[in-house]
């Protein structure tokens, strides 16, 4: 067993029973030309967390814990993309139309693929989801549970939309999850610190938070 200082209070996990969940680093959400660009955003405090990415992804293949890079990506017909979700925000450029990095979203577009430095690795998992959460019209819960994994470490974007959605959907299923704040990032960094406050709120209501310093030197313990 492993013991993270994190808040409220200190998270412990088994790695052999542990899975980091890499939440939709895609060049569509990081990139300049990608759809969080022609949504207005700046992308740079997204951009910023690759770094920390890499080292958590590192660590946690040296401590055999299972890796998994979520992909919010839908079909080239988008018959999986409800249609409230392509028409909300009467965008100009919006999921399934051609953009700078492809079609907006679509599995198989530039856009839609990870960043360069985050490419998945022989053994990791890849999980195509439709919507903000990863366990939404998705097997990750059957593919967890079959695992034996019932520790969640987080990282990815954003933390207010996709990160924040699925962490809440992983604590309704009962699994136990700690929040690498640093690894997280939002386009709003006001929306990041009020969501990091959300999971730990009430005696950590849907999770923990820590920093990766703190979760490797939990590991180097």
């Amino acid at each position: 067993m492993k013991t993270v200082k994190a808040r409220p209070y200190d998270y412990p996990f088994d790695p052999a029973h542990t899975a980091v969940v890499m939440i939709d680093m895609q060049r569509d959400f990081l990139e300049p030309g990608g759809f969080g660009a022609l949504l207005g955003n700046d992308v740079a405090p997204l951009a910023r967390i690759v770094p920390a990415c890499v080292r958590l992804l590192a660590l946690a293949r040296a401590q055999g814990m299972k890796v998994i890079h979520t992909q919010e990506a839908h079909d080239p017909l988008l018959a999986d993309c409800p249609p409230a979700k392509k028409a909300r925000g009467h965008l100009a450029c919006g999921i399934g139309d051609p953009g700078p990095l492809g079609r907006v979203l679509v599995a198989g577009e530039p856009g839609a693929g990870f960043v360069p430095e985050l490419q998945p690795r022989l053994g990791d998992i890849v999980l195509r989801k439709p919507g903000k959460g990863a366990f939404h019209a998705t097997g990750l819960d059957a593919m967890l549970r079959g695992l034996g994994i019932t520790h969640l470490l987080f990282g990815g974007v954003t933390t207010e939309v996709c990160v924040q959605t699925t962490m809440r959907e992983a604590n309704d299923r009962g699994y136990e999850s700690l929040l690498l704040t640093d690894c997280s990032a939002s386009y709003f960094p006001a929306f990041h610190a009020a969501t990091v406050e959300m999971v730990v709120a009430q005696g950590g209501i849907v999770g923990w938070a820590a920093t990766l310093a703190d979760l490797e030197t939990a590991c180097s313990a």
